[in-house]
């Protein structure tokens, strides 16, 4: 009896390992009711920090509101339905705002004042010229500015009196300089100028003497960059990864020429600043894909404030007062929103709902990091998006989603909308940050460094051995997607690889960097040798820029393409799109090609991104899913 009740709690346990889990009811968004989510960013205390204003796309487009503290109401204080307007700050004395907008996506922003009977008034209106809110005073008097009225290579930096609102030129820019921080007693201006994306100099400019100084002489590739003076004027902080692969920051000692560390990490610091009377000092660091938070007083100890459980805090801002604190909190399956935090209290508040209520939070994924080896063997960290019923008894197409740059970085958070409805669609997503990324140090920065369409793609084409290994992907069914230099990826593995990826959607990618580098925007002058350094000289390098653009491999594309592009777009010009659909049409290729007039670099339209998800997520169906009904219903 013995043996044979052994023997059935054998039967009964090999039975059950192999039972698979059963599916669990998901509910399927439309891209309608995941573009209901709304985004928010920025934030401004009113002069009475009883107001928050910050950028909202609630409208439809990015406009200006402002949410009272106390009662929690969200008014919108701009009303732009063509241009997207983005807020900048509040008044010190009053509850007029700055806000900058440009004309539908051409990035030729202006400044605007807004009155506080809501009236817009164009503070930089020479319609050639872009401007650029800096920052304010330190007695707030007057704010400064740039703008490359007088060359359009360059940003001259102004300061303009808010009681007169004359524009006063202050720093003359000839060489490249890009601000980072001016002295509360009004004498010192720092900058910095970039030489290449792992090489720059800073300098402290005196106004009274006109004497710029270089602080920073070195050998080799090294950063420097200015973050703040301190409030006796005597010390300027800022950023450095000498001897590190890590930016970390320093303080300089203004008399003496001195300088001292004051943090690291074993991660980049991406920025660190003091309140207004330098009650905190607050650092933020880019840890793994996602941002971590530290507040520090006076004596140097850490401030702690209440912990959010698998969600990351962003974008501190502390008031005038350094009573109060605003920030952002967001996870991988949740929105990001506006807080409001009491120090003295500890109490805090959420200010924002930017999720659409319709949405289940339980139908989203959580993402993870996770790390496969490339060709080479160097390890590529991504960003994992598992559809919550794929198994290996149900295999899924996949998605790699690149991110744009060279240099960007795809994090944890809650990234876009577009990601999880792909995900709540069926389609596991891998953002992938491969070789060149930022974020992992320098050296994996520099990895991709005259190796474009080559290193960074093999990364990409590497991340199907990752998905074969994991068990529940279709790696028949493995596409890639991406925006700008993403959306380059997108093409160059389309063109160099044809059999490696079954469909592309490439949004506003670069096909042709012979002609993107020699139509560079006068604007980015400062950067055309980083980028020269990085990607290829047009006048030096024209053979190895022709090899790595897809529009001249377009031959070779053989897989269902999708493009995407913005008319207005000043950064890659539509006719990169229009010269590669029309190449890979002629060679037989599968192509849909969606352009919106009213677009630039990015879709800001809330109306249009409903309309481009739309279209993306029937081409993955009838090109990489296969869906019969997608199929049928396009016969």
């Amino acid at each position: 009896m013995k043996q044979i009740l052994t023997f059935l709690a054998i039967a009964f346990f090999v039975w059950s390992c192999n039972q698979t889990e059963p599916k669990r009811e998901v509910k399927t968004y439309t891209i309608k009711q995941f573009m209901e989510n709304t985004k928010a960013f920025g934030s401004s205390f009113s002069f009475d920090e009883k107001k928050i204003l910050f950028t909202s796309n609630q409208s439809g487009i990015y406009n200006a509101f402002v949410a009272d503290v106390e009662t929690g109401k969200i008014e919108q204080i701009t009303n732009s339905e063509k241009s997207a307007i983005y807020t900048s700050a509040f008044f010190p004395n009053d509850n007029r705002i700055i806000v900058e907008s440009d004309n539908e996506g051409d990035e030729i922003f202006h400044i605007f004042l807004r009155q506080e009977d809501g009236n817009l008034k164009d503070l930089t209106p020479d319609s050639m010229s872009r401007a650029s809110f800096y920052t304010w005073y330190h007695d707030q008097k007057a704010f400064i500015f740039g703008s490359n009225k007088r060359n359009p290579k360059f940003m001259d930096v102004y300061e303009m009196n808010i009681e007169t609102f004359e524009p006063k030129l202050i720093f003359e820019n000839e060489g490249g300089f890009n601000l980072g921080a001016v002295s509360n007693d009004r004498k010192y201006m720092a900058f910095s100028k970039t030489i290449i994306k792992q090489n720059s100099n800073m300098y402290l400019y005196n106004k009274d003497t006109k004497e710029m100084k270089l602080l920073s002489e070195h050998q080799g590739n090294i950063n420097f960059r200015p973050i703040e003076f301190s409030d006796d004027n005597k010390f300027l902080y800022y950023k450095t990864d000498k001897d590190s692969e890590f930016m970390y920051i320093m303080k300089y000692n203004i008399e003496t020429g001195e300088s001292e560390k004051v943090f690291s990490d074993n991660w980049d610091v991406d920025y660190a600043y003091h309140s207004f009377n330098s009650k905190y000092y607050i650092v933020g660091i880019n840890k793994d894909a996602k941002t971590e938070i530290k507040i520090f007083d006076k004596n140097n100890k850490e401030i702690k404030f209440p912990e959010f459980e698998a969600a990351s805090i962003a974008s501190v801002n502390i008031s005038k007062s350094e009573k109060y604190m605003t920030f952002y909190l967001s996870a991988s399956n949740s929105t990001s929103n506006l807080y409001f935090y009491d120090f003295e209290t500890g109490e805090y508040k959420q200010l924002t709902n930017t999720m659409n209520p319709e949405i289940d939070k339980n139908d989203l994924v959580n993402a993870e990091v996770i790390r496969y080896k490339s060709f080479d063997g160097l390890e590529i960290p991504a960003i994992l998006y598992k559809p919550i019923n794929a198994s290996k008894d149900n295999k899924v197409p996949a998605l790699l989603y690149i991110h744009g740059g060279p240099g960007g970085q795809s994090g944890l958070g809650y990234f876009n909308s577009q990601i999880q409805f792909l995900v709540n669609h069926g389609y596991a997503v891998l953002a992938v940050n491969n070789r060149g990324s930022s974020g992992y140090g320098k050296t994996f920065e520099e990895a991709d460094d005259m190796k474009h369409g080559d290193a960074d793609l093999k990364d990409c084409i590497y991340a199907k051995q990752y998905f074969a290994s994991i068990g529940w992907v279709d790696t028949s069914k493995v596409g890639i997607l991406g925006g700008s230099y993403g959306g380059y990826m997108v093409a160059a593995a389309l063109a160099f690889t044809p059999e490696e990826f079954a469909v592309g959607v490439n949004i506003f990618g670069v096909t042709n960097w012979l002609r993107t580098l020699k139509n560079i925007p006068p604007w980015w002058e400062d950067y055309r040798q980083a980028l020269y350094k990085e990607l290829g000289n047009p006048d030096t390098d024209s053979a190895y820029l022709y090899e790595i653009s897809p529009l001249f491999h377009a031959k070779n594309i053989t897989k269902p393409m999708m493009v995407l592009q913005g008319a207005n777009d000043p950064r890659v010009l539509k006719i990169e799109s229009d010269e590669l659909v029309e190449a890979a049409k002629s060679n037989g290729a599968i192509v849909e090609y969606v352009v919106f007039d009213d677009e630039g670099h990015g879709f800001r339209k809330k109306e249009n991104e409903i309309i481009s998800n739309e279209k993306i997520l029937n081409f993955l169906d009838k090109y990489l899913a296969k869906k019969e009904e997608i199929i049928k219903e396009k016969e």
